[in-house]
């Protein structure tokens, strides 16, 4: 599917960002080793959690929905099913990384694939402590990549210390530790999104966490859910930075998750003059929720890295778009998960937007981006390559390019944004799927 985008003359309107990504995944995740029934509110309905349900209703757990968000998992405790064929994580990192935890804690054998990119994503940062406490697992490349053949059960607790800041590698460690005998230590360098830690803590486990260390105790049963899962921010970040790079927009993004883990796409754009301004709403499941209103804004460069980058790895693309229309130099570091995710980010940013007339440079951790001083970008025919965040961003760059702008590989903004195109629409865009 190819995307036509027309840039705007103006930008205004009111739009819900789809329910979050990371907390639908481990939602459903969590509610299929509960004791009795859970129950989850704008469940994200985006190619990444059906798969995270497709998988789970493989392993034997009945599910209802996903309808209009509206989900219902019929837990079955610890202990689930062997599955019959393949477990299919489509194009899901979360998916494969986090069941990956819960497989290698269950007494039986289990394969799990995934689409050709999944396939070629790093699994030994799982695989490797899985081992560690005990599971046999065994894949391609010395089982650092899919498919995986998991034998599980008869789990060990480990004290770990990532080397990598990785909310799914903690999660899924987190969730093996449910099934291992004593107390399993996992710590990270810099702080990640929490939302399994949150979870895991209202489903009842002997969670515990003292800074960037969190202890979890096997052996407990878990509680079921009732999950109202806020608006992503990371959804929502496309929209803030058109609003700042647009010579004429007003949006309000409404219910949108401000978990501190995840804000650090507002203070980046804050820092670089963004005119963002944000409405607590009060807690939605234990997360902090709230409107944000964003304006047109003049943009500098600003330097990024260190902790801040597990705060906002997810929204590094279309922040090189803000960087590319703002004054000034932008530099990124510490970024090299970027070359990992689901496409080479890195260097797919840095080609497609450099059609576009982009000044970046692609770093072995990041970008160095030469802002054009609010200079209009180039239509052009870019790619998504299959990379959901890459094609938004895209999209979002098209907004303020002199011309019409075409976007290959349109289909892939399903994966956590399905309703993108009619959010461009709700706000002015012309755009058109072909």
């Amino acid at each position: 599917m190819q995307l036509f985008i027309e840039p705007p003359s103006s930008l205004a309107g009111t739009l819900k960002p789809p329910g979050d990504k990371s907390i639908s995944h481990r939602a459903a995740i969590i509610g299929a080793l509960a004791e009795g029934t859970t129950v989850i509110e704008g469940f994200l309905e985006g190619d990444d959690c059906l798969s995270t349900l497709r998988c789970l209703r493989a392993l034997g757990v009945n599910i209802e929905g996903p309808h209009r968000g509206h989900v219902t998992i019929y837990g079955k405790g610890m202990f689930l099913k062997e599955p019959e064929d393949v477990l299919d994580a489509g194009n899901s990192g979360t998916t494969m990384r986090l069941l990956m935890g819960v497989l290698a804690g269950q007494p039986f054998y289990s394969v799990i694939t995934g689409d050709p990119s999944l396939r070629w994503r790093p699994m030994g940062r799982v695989t490797r402590p899985l081992k560690t406490m005990g599971a046999q697992i065994w894949g391609r490349n010395g089982g650092e990549l899919a498919p995986l053949s998991i034998q599980g059960g008869n789990l060990q607790s480990l004290s770990y210390t990532l080397p990598v800041a990785s909310a799914q590698v903690k999660s899924s460690l987190l969730l093996a530790g449910l099934f291992a005998r004593g107390e399993t230590i996992i710590s990270e360098p810099f702080p990640t999104r929490d939302h399994s830690e949150r979870l895991l803590k209202a489903a009842g486990a002997a969670l515990d966490v003292e800074g960037q260390t969190i202890k979890i105790s096997g052996g407990r049963p878990l509680k079921p859910l009732a999950v109202v899962v806020p608006g992503d921010i990371s959804a929502a970040a496309f929209f803030m930075v058109a609003g700042c790079i647009h010579p004429h927009a007003d949006i309000i993004l409404k219910n949108v998750n401000l978990n501190p883990t995840r804000t650090g796409i507002i203070d980046v754009l804050k820092a670089m003059g963004g005119q963002i301004t944000v409405i607590p709403r009060g807690e939605s499941s234990g997360e902090p929720v709230g409107d944000i209103h964003v304006a047109s804004s003049q943009l500098h460069g600003v330097e990024i890295g260190g902790a801040l980058i597990p705060r906002l790895i997810d929204e590094i693309p279309v922040l090189a778009v803000a960087a590319a229309v703002a004054s000034g130099e932008t530099l990124i570091r510490d970024a090299a998960e970027l070359r990992v995710k689901e496409s080479d980010r890195i260097t797919l940013v840095a080609r497609e937007l450099g059609k576009m007339g982009a000044s970046i440079q692609a770093l072995p951790d990041g970008f160095l981006i030469q802002g054009n001083r609010g200079g209009d970008l180039r239509g052009a025919i870019v790619d998504s390559h299959g990379d959901h965040r890459l094609g938004m961003a895209l999209a979002i760059a098209a907004l303020v390019a002199d011309g019409p702008t075409v976007i290959r590989g349109a289909e892939c903004l399903a994966v956590s944004y399905p309703q993108f195109s009619a959010h461009m629409s709700i706000l002015g865009v012309k755009v058109k799927e072909e």
